[in-house]
């Protein structure tokens, strides 16, 4: 499968350079960036601990700070307490910091993880526990201008369908009834698509809808009750259709670079993949916010490029010092999506493969903690 590998852009995003530097990020700030705001920040390039990485991963950019002054307090974070909530609502509190700009950062779950809860109020987010789904908790949440939603439920659907409905669907209606007056920001998956042609450049925001297994079709039916709520209400709205955010401790370049760490058959049968680092999508979520409009407007999130599995599983052999070893080989569909029309409004992602992959690999090769949560980026009949 060259025509995969040969759209490959290992230094991200096509800078020009000479040898082997891309950009060089062994150059260390000579100021707090937070003390500086017009200073863009400088990317390590190296993470060594998980307080570096979450520094990293709530490092506003020029941009943020500038969109977050728009954002009346208090911003509430539905559903904050997953993978992404808790360095989301920290990423809004430090950009309106850097802009001196009061706002309060209310992040809402049912905090089965009480760590999570404390690291978050240890950085200035006030907390609220609440079950979304049960509707008469709702109006204790506080009213807000301004809403991120990230709730809903994927793995174990396989096992409890059920519960995927009602978690994608149900939730959604409380929500949207709740906060008929806010503009919001839903976050959806790729997922809703087919599997498409590697070499057509990804699914777009106008096509169909058919996709495969129980949690895509709930994650369209997620999109649909918010879609019927905003022109019922007249809420402004955005869908984000994110295509796997990544960082060190999850995401599908970690679970390769582990497959590969470990000397373990990397499967190819979906042979490429988008993704994104996860600070650059809790920005363009928060930046989204002026996106938002009824009918909801609705945006691919990933980086630009596609990735070939085989040509970032033989660069992270490489920074391992270890062969990959693989299965199978390249269908002609994978699941994948063209953030081009999100890229045009906000601007393409920070963070180029190239350090993601040295990153990654880096905190594999040491031992860093992973949140034991694969991402199954192997899973082609939509069963999860």
């Amino acid at each position: 499968m060259e025509s995969l590998t040969a759209t490959i852009d290992l230094d991200g995003f096509g800078i020009p350079h000479s040898g082997d530097c891309v950009l060089d990020f062994r150059r260390k700030p000579r100021h707090n960036w937070l003390m500086n705001p017009r200073r863009p920040p400088i990317l390590p390039e190296r993470i060594e601990n998980e307080d570096e990485l979450d520094e990293v991963l709530t490092r506003p950019s020029v941009a943020l700070v500038d969109s977050i002054k728009t954002v009346s307090s208090p911003l509430v974070l539905l559903g904050a307490g997953g993978k992404m909530g808790p360095t989301l609502a920290v990423l809004a509190k430090r950009a309106a910091e850097a802009g001196s700009h009061v706002l309060d950062v209310v992040a809402v779950s049912r905090f089965s993880d009480e760590r999570a809860r404390r690291w978050l109020e240890d950085r200035g987010i006030k907390t609220q526990s609440c079950d979304l789904l049960e509707e008469r908790s709702l109006p204790r949440l506080p009213d807000a201008a301004n809403v991120i939603y990230l709730a809903g439920l994927k793995f174990g659907t396989a096992q409890n369908p059920a519960a995927t409905w009602v978690m994608n669907t149900i939730v959604p209606a409380h929500v949207a009834e709740r906060y008929a007056r806010a503009r919001i920001v839903a976050l959806s998956t790729g997922n809703v698509y087919p599997l498409s042609d590697a070499l057509r450049g990804g699914s777009r925001e106008t096509d169909p809808l058919t996709p495969l297994g129980e949690y895509a079709n709930a994650a369209v039916g997620r999109e649909r009750v918010f879609e019927f709520y905003s022109q019922r209400h007249h809420t402004p709205l955005a869908l984000l259709r994110l295509f796997y955010a990544v960082e060190l401790r999850y995401g599908v370049l970690a679970d390769l670079a582990r497959l590969v760490h470990g000397g373990e058959p990397i499967p190819l049968a979906n042979g490429s993949f988008n993704c994104i680092w996860q600070g650059d999508a809790n920005e363009l979520v928060l930046r989204a916010l002026a996106l938002a409009a009824s009918p909801p407007s609705v945006w691919n999130l990933c980086h630009p490029e596609r990735f070939a599995v085989r040509a970032v599983a033989t660069r992270l052999g490489e920074l391992l010092q270890r062969p990959p070893r693989f299965v199978g080989t390249e269908a002609p569909t994978a699941l994948l999506g063209n953030s081009a029309a999100l890229c045009a409004q906000l601007g393409p992602p920070s963070v180029p493969l190239e350090t993601l992959l040295r990153w990654v690999a880096h905190w594999v090769k040491q031992g860093g903690r992973s949140l034991g949560k694969p991402t199954h980026f192997e899973v082609r009949d939509g069963n999860y």
